[in-house]
């Protein structure tokens, strides 16, 4: 399974862990199951989830640095969603580069989320871009 298909699987798994009270271990399993992932795209998917999952926290913390005028909190699922995964990526997946991590996010902003998505990814990413694990460790 190609990786931009992987992408909109964590997606989906993570737009229903922020709607609802269900567990990745939960939703990963269904996802198995139902999609009929094969291990590579399982191992990736589930590190882009729980990746956002353990720093969303930081993450949240560099798009409201990035784009004060979008509180995280009334963000689109889709829009806070698609970032988070693409900073995990830029951050912490050293075998992605930085600019297919930003044009990945684009293309699932173009095709899950609003009109304006892709230009609202792409700005906090572009303005991110710079960023580094050391530089956004909460205090």
């Amino acid at each position: 399974m190609a990786r931009r298909k992987a992408r909109g699987l964590a997606l989906q798994i993570l737009y229903e862990l922020d709607s609802t009270r269900h567990s990745a271990e939960e939703v990963l399993a269904r996802l198995v199951y139902d999609e009929n992932v094969d291990g590579e795209t399982y191992d990736f998917v589930s590190a882009l989830v729980y990746g956002v999952l353990e720093h969303r926290r930081q993450f949240d913390s560099i798009i409201a640095r990035h784009a004060p005028s979008f509180p995280v909190e009334t963000m689109a699922v889709v829009d806070r969603n698609i970032i988070r995964m693409a900073l995990y990526e830029m951050l912490y997946s050293a075998d992605t580069p930085l600019k297919v991590s930003i044009n990945e996010a684009v293309e699932l902003a173009k095709e899950y989320g609003a009109d304006s998505s892709p230009r609202l990814v792409n700005g906090v990413l572009g303005a991110a871009s710079g960023s580094r694990p050391s530089d956004n460790k909460e205090s």
